[in-house]
């Protein structure tokens, strides 16, 4: 089922694997119709959990349907530790598919999560993705996709409630010193400016216990009242949101009731 709103597209799918066939799909179609007309792909993913299933799709079934060759891949954020580490997004991704796909090295970009100090390696990723572009005639965004996940509590990429990073308006990449979810290390991120400079941006959500985070970043803000950090992504056309069913409750009421 397909849900229009005011700044959002909805796709309410079955389960996780369905919604993430289906990223995965619309992803490949969106890679080549950006290479015929610009000839490159500029793509920003995320980590955690939820897009291991994409991943694993992206390094099988739609693996030689992808245009690797001229796609640009970005991360939204990283934790401040060794590419190796467990812990590391992009360590993740490449065991989970990077390895896996003929994607150039050169075009590979990734955060440089063990550089010290943390400021220096959010300024050594900022040059990397340059400046958010001024808003006028002719201006092109720095992404063409972005790939975002949200928390329970609203996150997405490393962007927590409260911290200052929110109210960022010029930089494209920050340092955050402390995180607001386990592990509570240190961070680098995308900003809401970054993330919303994208011709597409793209959530793949699953599970019950994003219910509240999603019926609070799908609400209006009242006066005085604090959006979540996924409401703060807000690029030029609709964001499109793919949910599972679990995660589609929190969706009005009768809103839900058929998967895509």
């Amino acid at each position: 089922m397909v849900l229009r709103d005011v700044g959002r597209r909805v796709r309410v799918f079955p389960d996780l694997a369905a919604a993430s066939d289906a990223l995965a799909a619309g992803l490949v179609r969106r890679a080549a119709a950006a290479v015929r007309l610009r000839g490159r792909f500029r793509l920003v993913i995320s980590g955690g959990k939820t897009p291991l299933g994409l991943y694993a799709a992206l390094a099988g079934a739609y693996r030689d349907r992808m245009p690797w060759a001229a796609t640009d891949l970005f991360f939204a954020d990283e934790r401040c530790v060794a590419p190796r580490s467990v812990l590391s997004n992009y360590g993740a991704a490449w065991r989970s598919f990077l390895s896996r796909v003929p994607i150039p090295r050169s075009r590979l970009h990734r955060m440089q999560g063990e550089l010290r100090p943390i400021g220096k390696a959010a300024r050594v990723y900022a040059e990397i993705v340059g400046s958010v572009p001024r808003p006028g005639r002719g201006a092109e965004p720095l992404f063409d996709l972005v790939l975002l996940g949200i928390g329970p509590d609203g996150h997405t990429a490393s962007l927590f409630p409260g911290q200052p990073s929110l109210r960022e308006q010029r930089a494209t990449v920050v340092a955050v010193p402390r995180s607001g979810q386990a592990p509570f290390v240190p961070r680098l991120t995308l900003t809401p400016p970054a993330l919303s400079s994208s011709r597409d941006v793209w959530f793949l959500v699953a599970g019950a216990d994003k219910v509240d985070a999603l019926r609070a970043t799908f609400a209006p803000v009242r006066r005085g009242g604090t959006a979540p950090p996924a409401a703060l992504v807000r690029p030029p056309g609709p964001a499109t949101w793919f949910l599972d069913r679990e995660a589609a409750r929190a969706l009005r009421p009768g809103r839900a009731a058929a998967p895509s």
